[in-house]
């Protein structure tokens, strides 16, 4: 199995690069964002590799870092998602934000993937959900707070504050992350108008 590849650009495809190593040149199929960030033909590279063996076929798969190839393997483990969506999915949101959106429950951030639709999205972030907050850079109190309001556990007058400010234009991560850092400085008590004032001041900062 290949795990690395590196040598010099060759050329590129649609969607993937000719990568020359020791004069052999390998098809590497990459995401978009992958291949954006890809040096032009003749400057050497290094990818990871994921190597797909099938009976007609062997095919790889190439990523600029190791995380990125192992959310490649995570997305393929959701129902519905094969090598071809979890790709586009990676060409449209880099490894640190996937994890956010999946750890925030951002269902719309994940389906902005084109040929991702509302269904699939929704697999991603549920059957995904435990294992994004290991990658994510968000507030762990945030992640339990998105959690809690997705499955419909969180207080009331936390889900209602979260829900007025998405009604006025917010997008619901940062309401959630406005309203997680009132709910700690107002305490467990604090009524729903009380969370929205203290959630537009941490919006405004």
């Amino acid at each position: 199995m290949i795990g690395k590849l590196k040598g010099l650009i060759d050329s590129y495809g649609e969607d993937y690069v000719v990568l020359d190593v020791g004069g052999v040149g390998y098809q590497v199929h990459c995401s978009a964002r992958t291949l954006q960030h890809l040096p032009a033909p003749g400057e050497a590279a290094v990818l990871s590799i994921e190597t797909y063996v099938r009976e007609d076929q062997i095919k790889l798969f190439g990523f600029r870092t190791d995380q990125e190839r192992e959310w490649f393997r995570l997305l393929q483990t959701v129902q519905g998602v094969g090598a071809k969506v979890a790709l586009a999915v990676l060409g449209t949101l880099a490894p640190s934000e996937l994890a956010n959106a999946i750890a925030l429950r951002d269902k719309a951030a994940v389906a902005r993937t084109p040929g991702v639709g509302p269904k699939v999205a929704e697999r991603i972030v549920t059957e995904l959900k435990d294992k994004a907050p290991a990658f994510a850079s968000v507030d762990p109190a945030v992640v339990h707070l998105a959690g809690a309001v997705d499955d419909q556990r969180a207080p009331r007058p936390v889900a209602d504050a979260i829900s007025a400010l998405v009604n006025l234009g917010y997008g619901q991560p940062q309401a959630a992350a406005a309203i997680a850092s009132a709910s700690r400085n107002a305490g467990e008590n604090a009524e729903t108008a009380q969370l929205i004032r203290l959630g537009l001041k941490e919006l405004a900062k």
